[in-house]
């Protein structure tokens, strides 16, 4: 086999789908029957320079998915599968790829530098294959320079791949003298130059202690500064991308440079090729994200030695950070309005201009205030655009003070455009500077309202007028809309403003969902997006206008299920629209399930809606399935125990929806459903239970399930045992070693990122909701008893999370809510534990004095809970 195999790896890339399938059909048996020889083959193609570029590149490049894949579970059955093959194989093949770097193939030695990186990531957490990083680097200034270029590939590909506290400080120094000595002036080889830029992006992580040095941080900053102003495009393209990297991660860094900094990014932006300029605004946006997360986060007051201070570099560059940006806006591109995926230097710089307005509030208006007079009637429409994307640009971020007398001035001027400029650009950026006056500008919380009285009628008017225009602005007319809606939430049940428009509105983007160009620009998601929104804030006189809507959604969602014969892309098309129906269906069921007198006439039409949604699960459609899902959960919600009538039926689709692994969101999603049905079923769910709980247990073993349904899936267990109180007794013995370990688990996470603590506190609190669930279904049942063994468990989790320090509001909540049903459910029996618990008394003191009142609110009842139990 391994004689033929560059035959078969030529094949697999035949043009001829039988002989195609052929090779992928004789790959596949080889690695079933002989992995070891198979990927030994792989690897001797890979490096054998006599071999055609082709089989070479697909060999390394099997080779490389038989290391790694995108699925969790696959990745770990891969690395098992690679740390337990026979350590001569793997030395072989080491010894094959190592060898690949220095072939004169570019295509061979990049995909060999990425397959390294993948062995190095499985090899060297396992302290195996310590003398890689030296291997590559010993003799590397004596090497011909397509050695040395894949050589730098290879460490930044290691750089990417692993984690920095696996390689020691002096491999680090000499990774990075390396890469440095690559950019260097000094090197005459522009291939190697880009490939040490790039591995240096990919180091950064790794440059803790080099960037405390002055001296080292001095010399690594010059050498990216210079390569800024390199000859070759993409040098500086990469080079930029370093500066971005640098100003996230080294921020407080950043001083001595900024000015140096700014100077090149200028010069950048004005003068050099677009995804250079790029690059260099993304700089600026970089700066700005640092400044307001600083900001947000200390309020402007520093505590402690550890907090990063505000340098106010942006504040500080104002002046002429402003004006190049302002430049930038006036480089627009014809078709960008109809390009989703867009991204040009106007756009780029608008979207900097909103940063910088974010960062430094009302600072910024003066400075922007005199563009956007003197180009908003230009008749080029290049400046007219400009303007008002920069006005647009800078609505958050200033306070209301000084930005509602500028819109009241405004408002009129923009209305007018947006029914009578002749250039689209200008129409579509208008309303999408309505759209933000409406978003940050309008609502209760303001003392003076934009809208008032005198001009609402002539604003809803015009929107609806531009509805009726191309797709990209109706879709901007149809969020501008959507904010002003939001706006008036708060109006209390009785009147709204908007309530004469309500008709008009509501047809208006019904005639969009039905436009022939409604898929273009997201038009018809927005238009349902927006009728959805009119309907969640609309009051109770409008609910009678509400209702007629209900047959009319129901009648295109039956048309959409009755729709034969189409093609995959009309078939994905209607699946999305099932999906928009299903959505504006959910939103009507909680706006009328809502008050008692809408929710008795809204009922009869409950039976045919629950039949449209069971027969979207035939669907092949994700999405589909998730709303109709959705919508089933607030139809059980809005039904209460009469929703009991269709579990017969729907059970079987609960059960799909538990084991769908693929869409876990899907999975996520019927799991918060069985909650809704629990808290609308009560005990009337128990015939159920039985494969609810299998299939959630089932759930929780399973490596295959994304992580994130775990946490609402132990939720699910306190919702469960809510609804069926001391029935839950046949499922202790399997929900709580469950509970138990996964606590364990999550009480201890040191050393977390920050996505991984987000993760473990929403892992918390499902826990908890669980045991809180539990405890409170037993209650007052004379069963509590069989509680008491699990009880010191419960409150050894309390003690550790208390001691870790790191929970979220939300989980404190929880936790001192479940020491209070502790003590609460298992009473005096609860009392003697409470009192030796290590830290009960201090977590309870700590909450009855925080400034979160939800959190005080659980503690106080807590504390009412304990005095009982212990009774003193």
């Amino acid at each position: 086999m391994a004689m033929e195999v560059t035959q078969i790896l030529l094949n697999a890339q035949a043009v001829d789908s039988t002989v195609r399938k052929q090779a992928e059909e004789n790959l596949k048996q080889f690695q079933e029957q002989n992995l070891p020889s198979f990927l030994l083959s792989l690897a001797g193609e890979l490096s054998n320079d006599d071999k055609p570029v082709e089989s070479r590149k697909l060999a390394g490049l099997i080779l490389k998915n038989a290391l790694d894949a995108k699925e969790q579970h696959r990745k770990l059955e891969l690395v098992q599968r690679w740390l337990s093959l026979d350590t001569s194989v793997k030395v072989q093949i080491k010894a094959c790829l190592l060898k690949t770097i220095s072939s004169h193939a570019p295509d061979a030695r990049s995909t060999a530098s990425q397959v390294i990186a993948k062995v190095a990531g499985i090899e060297l957490p396992h302290k195996q294959w310590p003398e890689l990083i030296g291997t590559l680097l010993s003799n590397i200034h004596q090497l011909p320079a397509h050695t040395r270029q894949a050589t730098l590939e290879t460490l930044g590909y290691i750089c990417e791949e692993v984690s920095p506290d696996l390689v020691d400080q002096d491999q680090v120094n000499k990774i990075l003298t390396a890469v440095v000595q690559g950019m260097n002036s000094s090197e005459s080889n522009n291939d190697v130059k880009f490939a040490a830029t790039r591995a240096l992006f990919n180091a950064l992580g790794f440059a803790q202690a080099n960037f405390s040095n002055d001296m080292e941080r001095d010399y690594i900053m010059r050498v990216v500064c210079e390569a800024t102003l390199s000859p070759e495009l993409k040098i500086r393209q990469a080079a930029f991308e370093c500066l971005v990297a640098i100003s996230s991660t080294y921020y407080e860094k950043l001083a001595p440079y900024i000015q140096d900094i700014f100077n090149i990014t200028a010069k950048a932006v004005k003068e050099d090729e677009e995804p250079v300029a790029l690059q260099a605004i993304e700089f600026w946006s970089s700066v700005c994200d640092e400044e307001i997360d600083i900001l947000e986060e200390y309020g402007g007051e520093f505590s402690g030695e550890s907090d990063i201070p505000c340098f106010y570099f942006v504040k500080q560059a104002l002046p002429v950070l402003v004006p190049m940006l302002l430049e930038t806006l006036l480089k627009q591109e014809e078709d960008q309005d109809q390009d989703e995926g867009a991204w040009n230097i106007a756009m780029a710089g608008g979207t900097c201009l909103g940063l910088v307005a974010r960062t430094v509030g009302d600072d910024v208006v003066p400075l922007i205030m005199p563009f956007i007079e003197e180009n908003l009637t230009k008749p080029d429409w290049r400046q007219r655009e400009a303007a008002t994307y920069a006005f647009g640009s800078i609505l958050e971020g200033p306070s209301p003070d000084k930005l509602i007398p500028l819109v009241n001035t405004a408002l009129n001027f923009m209305l007018t455009a947006l029914m009578q400029d002749p250039n689209n650009h200008v129409k579509d950026t208008t309303a999408w500077t309505l759209g933000r006056m409406f978003e940050f500008l309008h609502g209760s919380a303001l003392e003076t309202p934009i809208i008032t009285q005198a001009n609402i009628q002539q604003i809803i008017t015009v929107l609806i007028q531009s509805m009726k225009d191309v797709p990209n602005v109706a879709e901007k007319a149809c969020g501008a809309l959507y904010f002003l809606a939001q706006g008036y939430e708060d109006a209390g049940s009785s009147s709204s403003p908007l309530t004469p428009f309500f008709q008009e509105i509501v047809q208006a983007l019904l005639t969009v969902t039905h436009r022939e160009d409604a898929g273009e620009s997201r038009l018809r998601t927005a238009a349902y997006e927006t009728l959805n929104e009119v309907v969640r804030c609309s009051t109770d006189e409008t609910a009678p206008m509400v209702l007629q809507l209900v047959p009319l959604i129901m009648m295109e969602l039956h048309q959409t299920l009755e729709a034969q014969k189409l093609s995959s892309d009309e078939r994905e098309k209607q699946n999305e629209l099932q999906g928009l129906l299903c959505g504006c269906l959910q939103v009507i069921i909680q706006k009328l399930g809502s008050s008692e007198p809408t929710k008795y006439v809204f009922m009869q039409y409950a039976d045919q809606m629950m039949a449209l949604f069971l027969r979207v699960f035939a669907s092949r459609s994700a999405t589909a399935h998730e709303e109709a899902m959705l919508a089933i959960g607030a139809l059980a919600y809005a039904a209460g125990a009469d929703f009991a009538k269709y579990m017969p039926e729907f059970y079987r689709y609960l059960e799909m929806g538990l084991q769908n692994f693929e869409d876990y969101q899907v999975c996520a999603i019927t799991v918060g459903v069985v909650g809704d049905i629990c808290r609308a079923l009560e005990d009337k769910i128990l015939p159920y239970c039985d494969g609810i709980m299998t299939q959630l247990l089932k759930d929780l073993s399973s490596n295959q399930l994304h992580r994130s349904v775990k946490p609402p899936i132990f939720s699910c267990f306190g919702d469960i045992a809510l609804a069926i109180g001391e029935n839950f007794e046949k499922y202790l013995m399997y929900a709580m070693p469950m509970l138990q370990s996964a606590a364990e688990l999550s009480a201890h996470v040191s050393g977390a990122d920050d996505d991984m603590l987000e993760y473990t506190n929403s892992l918390r609190n499902g826990i908890l909701e669980a045991y809180s669930g539990i405890l409170q279904g037993f209650k007052g049942s004379s069963k509590t008893q069989l509680l008491m063994p699990y009880a010191p468990h419960v409150l050894q989790f309390l003690d550790s999370l208390y001691m870790e320090k790191d929970m979220d509001d939300a989980v404190s909540k929880t936790a001192i809510g479940v020491l209070g049903d502790l003590a609460d459910t298992l009473g005096s029996n609860a009392g003697p534990l409470i009192q030796q618990s290590v830290s009960s008394r201090d977590f309870l003191n700590e909450c009855l004095s925080t400034d979160d009142h939800m959190i005080r609110e659980s503690a106080e009842w807590a504390k009412l809970a304990i005095s009982r139990a212990i009774s003193f």
